[in-house]
């Protein structure tokens, strides 16, 4: 588990804009190839997108509700890994793979489910598989990344939990920022959590200050001009990027 987690304050900043903004900034201070990690790779739902973005720290939990043995062989897994949950920082985003995909067989995420982690400290999950009670789960303020909704819990159990999990292609390790919204998740790696909020920060700043007003102040003026103005600020945030982080960014 990261023992340098940001402040609540630089959360609730990292809050405040969608998660492309995010990668953004990532993309400049990462060392890693921004264009294949850090986000996911399958198509996931955000099914309470009124809710704006979440962001927390990742703790992980597997199950297959498949399977019947699984609350067989251990009665009183909820209960020890609720004790997991309660023990780590929060905010926190559940982070939940389902050993059934691509079937869909039931659901971990209901009203009751939400409404417990919602008091431990959980502000919603990421789950490759199903969720139900979707009201239900929005009213207990509980956001979900889902594939799908469902009907039935059938054996939904905890299986294991602070564990490597892998959801929608991208691998999530306990402990691991998570910024998510309705385009999809971004995966922090530890080293690059300290930098995000400066980076992003200045990337939106950086795009506001040149191409943005470039491509809106066109009224009156001719296409060649309209042209020029765009280059000459797709060249400024070049040379802005790449004086902050050396990389040139997007443009």
């Amino acid at each position: 588990m990261n023992s340098t987690h940001l402040t609540h304050s630089d959360l609730l900043q990292l809050k405040r804009w969608n998660t492309p903004t995010i990668y953004n900034g990532w993309e400049q201070i990462t060392k890693h190839d921004a264009s294949a990690a850090g986000f996911n790779l399958e198509e996931t739902r955000d099914f309470m997108p009124q809710m704006g973005p979440m962001v927390g720290y990742a703790i992980t939990v597997v199950f297959e509700p498949s399977k019947a043995e699984h609350p067989q062989k251990n009665p009183r897994a909820w209960s020890e890994y609720r004790e997991y949950v309660a023990s780590v920082q929060g905010p926190k985003i559940v982070v939940v793979q389902d050993l059934d995909k691509p079937q869909v067989i039931g659901a971990f995420w209901g009203e009751v489910n939400s409404n417990i982690h919602r008091a431990l400290g959980c502000v919603g999950t990421i789950v490759d598989g199903a969720i139900r009670d979707l009201d239900e789960m929005t009213n207990a303020g509980f956001k979900a990344l889902a594939r799908r909704m469902c009907v039935g819990h059938a054996f939904s159990c905890p299986v294991r939990w602070n564990c490597e999990v892998e959801v929608f292609g991208r691998k999530v390790q306990p402990g691991q920022l998570i910024h998510a919204d309705k385009h999809g998740f971004l995966v922090i790696p530890m080293e690059d959590e300290a930098r995000l909020l400066e980076a992003a920060r200045f990337m939106d700043a950086n795009e506001c200050e040149t191409l943005i007003p470039a491509a809106r102040d066109t009224a009156g003026k001719a296409t060649g001009d309209v042209l020029a103005a765009i280059n000459e600020a797709g060249r400024k945030f070049g040379e802005n990027a790449r004086g902050k982080f050396g990389r040139k960014g997007e443009w």
